[in-house]
């Protein structure tokens, strides 16, 4: 671990995690959600398990300078450097033996949502902009957080929607995978009545 190590390394963390302390606190906020989120739907072990790697596996890059994610693999083309460290650690995870697909797509495209993930990259997603760390509407994510449990579909597409207006406020263009995730969870809801 390098860029700033914490004193205390997140247990689980891969070896390879380029991590400032701050960056372990939001890894570790996303894990204590998804822990907190398996206990409270009642998941089995080995699904809360596939949850806490990919919390584990996020940002693990994140910190990483670009030339250093390209040796893991290759930058997506059109997707802003901002984003780059999920493809570069789904890569590393699985040269290092990560071989569940939901676990790698989860943190592949963590930043983007994607329209074929399983729960593992439904949960990540969640956790990832609720995580109790964030510092922008604090109240409103903490209430979000607390209707994951009891309704995870709903807060799925409250979250993707704020993610997507605030593209639209920003100016910055919606990459095709993130209309496809939206789209999917409209559709899941139109299917549903």
């Amino acid at each position: 671990m390098t860029a700033g190590s914490p004193a205390e390394p997140l247990a689980g963390l891969p070896r390879w995690a380029v991590v400032s302390p701050r960056r372990a606190q939001h890894i570790a906020g996303v894990a204590g959600l998804v822990e907190r989120w398996a206990s409270e739907r009642a998941v089995d072990a080995a699904e809360a398990t596939r949850w806490r790697r990919a919390a584990l596996l996020h940002d693990a890059l994140r910190d990483a300078p670009a030339s250093m994610l390209a040796t893991f693999a290759p930058l997506p083309e059109g997707w802003p450097p901002s984003i780059w460290h999920g493809p570069a650690a789904a890569a590393a995870a699985a040269r290092e033996g990560e071989d569940d697909p939901g676990v790698l797509d989860a943190v592949h495209y963590h930043s983007l949502g994607h329209a074929a993930w399983d729960d593992v990259g439904r949960i990540l997603f969640l956790a990832d902009f609720l995580e109790p760390g964030r510092t922008h509407e604090g109240a409103v994510l903490a209430e979000l957080a607390g209707r994951v449990a009891a309704d995870p579909a709903a807060v799925l597409r409250e979250v993707a929607a704020r993610k997507v207006r605030w593209l639209l406020h920003i100016g910055r263009p919606i990459a095709r995978e993130t209309w496809d995730f939206w789209n999917s969870l409209v559709a899941a809801k139109s299917s549903s009545r």
